[in-house]
C-alpha cells in the first residue's frame, strides 16, 4: 500500500496582503495562519509525514512552538524563487532523511489555506486512491465571468460552463509529480495540477462543498477568523 505525504510550500511573501509579515505568519485565531493547515494535515491517520517547505532565510519559524507536532513534522528550508521551485526542492530533499516510494501520494497545500477540515482532506484521498492520475480539491465557478481589454473595459462575457476553481491540497504520485515539475519548471504554472496536465495527463476534481478558499487580501483573513469561530466547539 502506497503511503501518504504532504508538503505545504511556504517560502513566499504574499505582497497583496499589505503587511511586512510574510502572510504565512500573519495572526489567525491566536496562531501564525501556517499553524491551522498544519494542524489538519498532522492530525490526519493517513498522512505519514508532513514537510514544510521554508526559504533558507526564513526568520519567523523558530519564533513559534511546534512541539506538538514533533512526531510527524520536518521542516525543511530550501524554498525557492517559485512556488514550483519551491515545491520540487521539497520532493529532491524528501528521500535523504525518508523513504520514499515512486508510488506513494503527496499531497501539496497551500499555507494559506488554513480553512482546510479532516472531512475535506478524506474526502480527497477517498475519491483518488484508486485514480491512476491524482487530482484535486476544487469548486465549480459561480460567478459570472468577464474577459477585459486592455483598459478593464469588458470584451466578452466567458461561459461559466465546466469550469472550476482550483484548490489545495491537490494529489499526485511522487515520481509522476517529480516528472512534471522537472519537465515545466521554466514554465509559468501555478499549482501542480497544470503540471501534471502539461504532460498529457488528466487530474482529477474532487468537489469540495466547504470553506477552503486561499488568503490573499486582508478581507480575507478577517472572513477566515470568522469562519473559525463558528467552527469551534461551543
Amino acid at each position: 500500500m502506497p503511503n501518504y505525504f504532504a508538503l505545504i510550500p511556504a517560502a513566499g511573501y504574499g505582497s497583496r496582503m499589505e503587511n511586512q509579515l510574510p502572510k504565512q505568519y500573519l495572526t489567525l485565531a491566536a496562531r501564525p495562519m501556517i499553524y491551522h493547515a498544519v494542524k489538519t494535515l498532522c492530525q490526519s491517520h493517513k498522512i505519514t509525514r508532513v514537510f514544510v517547505v521554508l526559504s533558507p532565510q526564513d526568520p519567523e519559524w523558530q519564533k513559534y512552538d511546534w512541539d506538538e507536532f514533533s512526531d510527524k513534522l520536518t521542516v525543511l528550508y530550501c524554498g525557492g524563487e517559485t512556488r514550483a521551485q519551491s515545491v520540487l526542492n521539497g520532493l529532491a530533499a524528501v528521500p535523504r532523511q525518508f523513504t520514499v516510494e515512486p508510488n506513494d501520494w503527496v499531497l501539496v497545500h497551500d499555507a494559506a489555506r488554513p480553512l482546510l477540515m479532516q472531512s475535506q482532506l478524506n474526502q480527497l484521498m477517498d475519491e483518488l486512491a484508486g485514480d491512476p492520475v491524482g487530482g484535486l480539491l476544487a469548486v465549480p465557478v459561480a460567478d459570472t465571468l468577464k474577459r477585459s481589454d486592455a483598459n478593464n473595459y469588458v470584451r466578452q462575457t466567458e461561459s461559466r460552463e465546466h469550469l472550476w476553481q482550483a484548490q489545495t491540497p491537490q494529489m499526485f504520485r511522487y515520481q509522476t509529480l517529480v516528472d512534471a515539475l522537472n519537465k515545466t519548471i521554466h514554465m509559468n504554472i501555478t499549482d501542480d495540477a497544470s503540471a501534471i496536465e502539461a504532460m498529457g495527463l488528466r487530474p482529477r476534481l474532487v468537489h469540495c462543498k466547504d470553506y477552503n478558499f486561499k488568503i490573499t487580501y486582508p478581507q480575507d483573513l478577517e472572513l477566515a477568523k470568522l469562519i473559525i469561530q463558528k467552527r469551534r466547539p461551543q
